[in-house]
């Protein structure tokens, strides 16, 4: 569906719901459109990324298909969602990673993983390259630690600046005009939503994740994913401090924080992803959004590869298949970073904002209920 046609579906669809307001109460969208006639186009953007796609309006909604008015809150909104991404994208020709390309972002994340590899192959000595090593710094004798430091910490820089670019860009967009002082009363609220996902748990009952069965799964999924990312965060920290503080470098022995955090942390991932995963495809079709299908399975498996190789490395380490199994998860890393802000991942930080926007709004201007309250 072109731009055009995405907001004007998604204008219509929220004019009538605030007019309806039947699903008051399920999530965070319908207390932000209560009384409002008309959406603005920024509005339409802030309440796209406000939608945590439970589904509970598609299955409550009197107005769903065959119903004449073929309301479809889930779908419009992940439609107009994918283009807040694409229109907020910083470079603007990430933009093109949240179209019909999705797919292309996996084979750059492939091209490059592919080419660590075929790097390695023509510039390391075979005996080293499938060598057993053991003890201090044995795996800087297949890949030079300067190499991986520089590969992995560059992708990353750009991963982080272009996300936070794209990630103001559209904090000034929803932005609402009011004093500092509000902005800073709404943070606590806000970040209680961001860090429990509150709006996963469909009005206190659950969502309807697979069907009209209401229950917690993608929730519970979505915590384990987001807590075994960060114990790999806290299992880098730390190998960067036994390295760079103690003087000690890797690989670290199995109960050492980095390798007790990093291999928490990477069982956890793939838990929640796996979870996330067989959630898409058990999903009722109906209210999913193609493209946004696309981009969600392009991220889990890019960020289930990521995990997986860096569980491969523990399992090989002191194997002669430790190099290969290093240089594949250098690849897959520096890869996930390169494509990381044309990928999924803008929706952590889209969503944070809009909660943020959401909870100025609830401290600024209360929502009245239905009934007068």
């Amino acid at each position: 569906m072109p731009p055009r046609e995405v907001v004007e579906e998604a204008e219509r669809v929220l004019r009538l719901c605030s007019a309806c307001m039947y699903c008051d109460g399920v999530c965070a969208v319908f207390p932000a459109i209560a009384g409002k006639a008309t959406v603005p186009l920024a509005d339409v953007a802030h309440i796209a990324n406000l939608c945590h796609g439970c589904r509970g309006c598609w299955y409550a909604c009197q107005y769903a298909p065959p119903h004449p008015f073929a309301v479809n809150v889930p779908q419009t909104l992940a439609a107009a969602r994918r283009l807040s991404y694409a229109d907020f994208s910083r470079p603007r020709w990430l933009a093109a990673g949240f179209g019909r390309r999705a797919w292309a972002v996996a084979a750059v994340a492939g091209g490059v993983t592919l080419l660590a590899l075929l790097l390695v192959l023509l510039t390391v000595p075979s005996g080293i390259l499938f060598g057993v090593h053991r003890g201090d710094g044995a795996f800087y004798r297949v890949v030079p630690w300067g190499a991986m430091t520089t590969a992995a910490g560059l992708s990353f820089l750009w991963a982080v600046g272009s996300i936070a670019a794209s990630t103001l860009a559209f904090w000034r967009s929803i932005a609402p005009a009011v004093p500092g002082k509000i902005v800073r009363r709404a943070l606590g609220p806000a970040l209680v939503d961001i860090v429990t996902l509150n709006n996963l748990g469909g009005g206190g009952h659950g969502c309807n994740d697979a069907g009209e069965r209401l229950s917690q799964e993608r929730r519970i999924a979505h915590h384990a994913m987001v807590a075994g990312f960060a114990l790999t965060v806290l299992s880098t920290l730390s190998a960067a401090l036994w390295h760079h503080v103690a003087g000690v470098r890797a690989p670290y022995g199995f109960w050492s924080l980095p390798v007790l955090s990093g291999t928490a942390g990477g069982v956890l991932m793939l838990a929640g992803i796996a979870g996330l995963l067989a959630l898409e495809v058990r999903a009722d079709p109906a209210p999913a959004e193609p493209g946004e299908t696309r981009l969600n399975r392009v991220f889990l498996t890019l960020l289930g590869l990521v995990a997986a190789s860096g569980l491969a490395v523990l399992a090989l380490r002191e194997t002669m298949l430790m190099g290969l199994a290093l240089t594949l998860h250098l690849g897959l890393v520096t890869g996930f970073f390169l494509v990381l802000p044309a990928s999924k991942m803008l929706h952590a930080p889209f969503r944070a904002a809009a909660l943020l926007r959401a909870a100025i709004d609830r401290i600024a201007s209360p929502p009245r209920r239905s009934g007068g309250e």
